[in-house]
């Protein structure tokens, strides 16, 4: 029973600790780009702590006694991550992109 407590709580830690990587790439104003990559991978290798902390939960099969364990990739936070982390990855490159070589206002003052 304890199990089936933990699975949602340690879910819940996971898209949290998702959303703080989200918001240190995309949302923290930082002039310096190297800091915000820098407190982005931080939180990112936290995120993957804890989702694989998850995974093991997800893993575990609780009421089933003869039932063979299931990988750990293909638990839900595990995937989660890794569908996530790629997805702000490319994001991040694109943004970091535009943001290098595109203007997008009008008037250019120097």
């Amino acid at each position: 029973m304890l199990v089936e407590i933990a699975k949602p709580v340690t879910l819940i830690f996971c898209i949290l600790s998702l959303w703080s990587v989200f918001d240190a790439a995309f949302l923290a104003v930082s002039i310096d780009m190297n800091q915000k990559i820098y407190d982005a991978l931080g939180r990112l290798v936290l995120a993957a702590v804890i989702s694989l902390l998850s995974g093991f939960v997800f893993r575990n099969p609780s009421h089933r006694r003869h039932a063979s364990r299931v990988a750990l990739t293909s638990t839900l936070p595990v995937k989660l991550f890794c569908w996530a982390s790629v997805a702000m990855l490319v994001l991040f490159v694109i943004s970091w992109y535009l943001e290098t070589y595109c203007v997008f206002y009008r008037d250019v003052r120097f």
